[in-house]
């Protein structure tokens, strides 16, 4: 059964949240919204699935990407990894979404 809106009284057509995501996601300080959501979205296509188990996206920080990981040696692989993560980032979201990553141990 495919899905019909039911009728709004106000007269106010439905709206896709991707529609409005820039905008809201610009009021909490961030820039490129549904490109910065991308990030999130398609992490584990950006870092792979080993690195994805063990390192996380947490916010967006204008272009800065702030990722949290389990220990002090996943920070080291995933910095080293910086410029061809910010690289498929680029690819995924846009190019100049992210052009720094600031990795944090989580713990």
């Amino acid at each position: 059964m495919p899905w019909i809106s039911l009728p709004d009284p106000d007269g106010v057509p439905p709206r896709r949240v991707g529609d409005d995501l820039d905008t809201i996601v610009r009021r909490a300080g961030v820039t490129g919204g549904q490109a910065a959501a991308a990030v999130f979205t398609r992490w584990e296509e950006a870092v792979g699935a080993s690195i994805a188990i063990h390192a996380h996206p947490l916010s967006v920080r204008g272009t800065t990407l702030v990722v949290g990981v389990d220990g002090p040696a996943y920070a080291t692989q995933l910095r080293m990894l910086i410029p061809q993560l910010i690289g498929r980032l680029a690819d995924l979201a846009g190019l100049g979404v992210i052009d720094s990553v600031d990795v944090r141990v989580r713990g």
